[in-house]
């Protein structure tokens, strides 16, 4: 058993959300992270193709209480030089482009399907939104409560 010091409890645990186009589930998970780490996470997300959050994912975040509207689509080079303790990918095409994140100490890979169909009309799209929130959220929960450290 290892000893912690006061500040050890204070820590947070910087993490680095990645998908492919930073636009919706890589955003739900920044949010759920954040939400439900508090003061013990450092979260950022970024994307290899970035095209803007969704406003579905916005909206479909806010109906539990997460506000995700200030979030940003940034590109996964912006934070290549910057560590982190967990990279997530979100997405089986980012997982692939980025298999393992060099500032990262460690890598873990959860697919979600990407609720972004556009083909889809927009009670059947937002459905599959709070879908894929909902599991994001779970698989957060579970994350968390895991440990990270």
């Amino acid at each position: 058993m290892t000893s912690r010091s006061p500040a050890d409890e204070y820590r947070s645990i910087r993490i680095l959300v990645i998908c492919t186009g930073n636009r919706a589930r890589s955003q739900m998970a920044h949010g759920w992270l954040n939400h439900l780490g508090g003061e013990r996470v450092a979260v950022d997300s970024a994307g290899t193709e970035p095209r803007g959050v969704h406003p579905l994912a916005v909206r479909v975040m806010a109906e539990v209480g997460i506000d995700i509207s200030g979030h940003t689509s940034d590109h996964v080079d912006r934070y290549a030089a910057d560590d982190y303790d967990l990279a997530l990918t979100v997405c089986d095409a980012a997982r692939e482009a980025c298999p393992v994140f060099p500032g990262a100490q460690r890598t873990v890979h959860h697919g979600f399907v990407d609720p972004d169909q556009p083909g889809l009309e927009e009670p059947a799209l937002v459905e599959l939104f709070r879908t894929v929130r909902d599991q994001i959220g779970e698989f957060c929960r579970e994350l968390l409560d895991a440990g990270l450290d």
